[in-house]
């Protein structure tokens, strides 16, 4: 691991995850992201720049060099593999683990990482289904959108959860909205933002906020059971706006 401070690293981190292809990034999401203020975000992105990590004009959006994405993504495949380690071996609540990764990520050296994975079985998809990096670097790319944008009647499978919220993350748990779970969008009412969606055979009505961070691919779910996946709760409605 390269000689960068634990604020250093989550700068790089939070680069890479808002813009994974590469994107340039807004001071101001960073600083949201990271919740610390914006002359905080200025001061650590000149310094960055300033050491090769990132390309950054004054007041202007942040980009990873090419020596910054392989530290970051190098965070991100510890980040998601602690994050599976602490889920299936440990036995924690798949809502509540990114704050524990968030720590350990910084403090274990390659070795026992690698064994962790090892342990964990090499897994390609964090608890979330967020994609796991492979030890070169290589991130698999897939075509997801937001489970909103479906239209009346299309099916889908859950993919992702992008979110780091411990209590949006219970919300979907309990209502079945969890990696691999089959989707289908029985109603979109515009007029009022709520949409109406079929989870495992139990309906749920949210509104966009609500539903927002959960991404789906269009298909039917694999046979895989994804990383803390839960059943879904038996109520026949359930509404949030969160």
């Amino acid at each position: 691991m390269d000689a960068l401070t634990r604020s250093q690293q989550d700068y790089l981190k939070a680069l890479y995850v808002l813009g994974p292809e590469g994107e340039r990034v807004a001071p101001s999401r960073l600083a949201q992201r990271l919740a610390v203020s914006a002359p905080s975000v200025t001061h650590m992105l000149q310094r960055l720049s300033a050491e090769g990590w990132v390309r950054h004009a004054p007041r202007g959006a942040a980009q990873l060099t090419a020596r910054g994405r392989r530290v970051a993504v190098d965070m991100v495949r510890r980040h998601r593999i602690l994050e599976t380690f602490l889920v299936r071996v440990l036995g924690l609540d798949w809502s509540e683990v990114h704050a524990d990764a968030e720590v350990l990520e910084h403090h274990i050296s390659d070795r026992v990482l690698d064994a962790i994975d090892r342990l964990v079985g090499h897994p390609e998809e964090d608890p979330h289904g967020h994609v796991i990096p492979d030890r070169t670097g290589k991130v698999r790319s897939r075509t997801l959108r937001s489970l909103a944008a479906l239209p009346p009647g299309a099916s889908a499978t859950v993919r992702e959860i992008r979110e780091t919220e411990s209590e949006r993350m219970i919300r979907w748990r309990e209502a079945g909205l969890v990696p691999g779970a089959a989707v289908r969008m029985i109603e979109v009412r515009g007029a009022e933002d709520l949409y109406e969606v079929e989870v495992a055979g139990s309906r749920i009505v949210m509104g966009r906020q609500g539903l927002e961070g959960v991404l789906v691919e269009a298909g039917r779910p694999s046979r895989t059971r994804a990383v803390g996946r839960a059943r879904p709760r038996r109520t026949r409605r359930s509404r949030s706006t969160a």
